[in-house]
């Protein structure tokens, strides 16, 4: 199937082609006509899968240009996804010629210039949950004409610390507003909870088979602990990607690493759910833009991020589990780039790694340092 498969508007088929995005997926497919419904939806799919747009294209088919209320709002959990859907928005509108306007209402963000914005009158209202709320108790924002709310990564928005602002925001819409609910992974009880959101909801989990791009390489170099560090750099260095992501589990891991990649003149920050806001935005725009290569990052700290052209993944520590390492490899390899995903490891690792390319039925190859280079063990 295609967009034209789909009876998708020409200006969107354009607006997307203007991406690189010629064919739709999985979880954009089969979104797309229960959205255009206004049936409500719990749609899990893969990280990579596209899934911003698989609820943004059937949203730009829905959306009345010429009426000047908030038709729909969509809640996330953090700012930068925030952000990074609102740059979606605006561009896919920019892209098809369509006068749809949409602002972000973050809780970082100013809240005069906020109330200045909701004065553009807005189609489009992409915010946390808290500051939304807050602006709809001020009077400074309308909900009653919303027919759609969307929950971006509701596993998260359904968890103990988002679930009462969810809660909160619901109640203030109207009975019978369309609710779409999208994450890359859902248990029974997050998808127990979202039940309770919707009404008859379409449920679908898009699992693909585990499938990971073909598009990304995996290999794996044994170290011992104390020197993964040094060999993570020497893999570096063999592989010079543009632009990569390394993955560690702890602070401290976190840390080390950052601060012998400066040392030794690599470009590269971290992520941490402890970071200062202000820091973690800034590094977060300074590697969407090019001018650090390499972002260090927790599992936690890197979800929601949504940022093209990464041509590599290194794990510094494996992932707690494969969803995760499926999570982490995803990162690369994106419409239709290749990727690498790296993990180095200790000896007694590999039985993981074997685990990995049992369950992925990927091939994970054994790879060692000589004279600079990655070769065949």
């Amino acid at each position: 199937m295609n967009f034209k498969d789909m009876d998708l508007a020409d200006n969107l088929i354009t607006a997307l082609n203007a991406q690189n995005i010629k064919q739709p997926t999985d979880i954009q497919q089969q979104l797309f006509a229960p959205v255009l419904d206004n049936r409500d939806v719990i749609g899990c799919s893969q990280t990579g899968s596209g899934k911003t747009l698989a609820y943004l294209i059937p949203l730009f088919c829905k959306i009345d240009v010429a009426d000047t209320h908030v038709q729909a709002v969509i809640a996330v959990p953090t700012q930068e996804l925030g952000i990074q859907v609102l740059r979606q928005i605006q561009l896919l509108a920019g892209n098809a010629s369509m006068d749809i306007r949409a602002i972000a209402l973050v809780g970082e963000g100013n809240i005069s210039r906020q109330i200045d914005s909701i004065k553009t009158r807005p189609q489009i209202i992409v915010g946390t949950t808290g500051r939304i709320l807050k602006l709809i108790h001020m009077k400074k924002l309308s909900v009653h004409n919303v027919k759609t709310l969307i929950v971006d990564e509701a596993d998260k928005m359904l968890a103990k610390d988002n679930i009462d602002g969810l809660t909160q925001l619901r109640r203030s819409l109207m009975k019978y507003t369309q609710i779409i609910m999208v994450s890359a992974s859902m248990d029974k009880k997050s998808i127990q909870a979202a039940s309770a959101f919707n009404s008859e909801p379409v449920i679908l989990n898009i699992k693909a088979d585990k499938a990971i791009p073909g598009t990304i390489r995996h290999m794996f170099i044994i170290s011992d602990r104390r020197n993964r560090i040094e060999t993570l750099r020497s893999v570096i260095n063999a592989l010079s990607p543009k632009k990569g992501i390394i993955f560690a589990n702890t602070a401290y891991d976190l840390e080390e690493t950052v601060n012998k990649l400066v040392y030794h003149h690599y470009k590269a920050d971290m992520l941490y759910g402890s970071n200062d806001k202000l820091q973690r935005k800034k590094a977060v725009e300074e590697f969407r833009s090019g001018k650090i290569n390499f972002l260090v990052s927790t599992d936690l700290a890197s979800r929601g991020l949504q940022i093209d052209g990464i041509d590599a993944v290194f794990n510094l520590n494996l992932p707690e589990n494969s969803t995760e390492y499926q999570h982490r490899a995803g990162r690369c390899g994106r419409n239709g780039m290749q990727g690498v995903c790296v993990s180095v490891i200790t000896p007694n690792e590999v039985d993981k790694i074997k685990a990995y390319q049992k369950e992925f039925g990927i091939n994970i190859i054994q790879r060692r340092l000589f004279k600079g280079k990655l070769v065949a063990k």
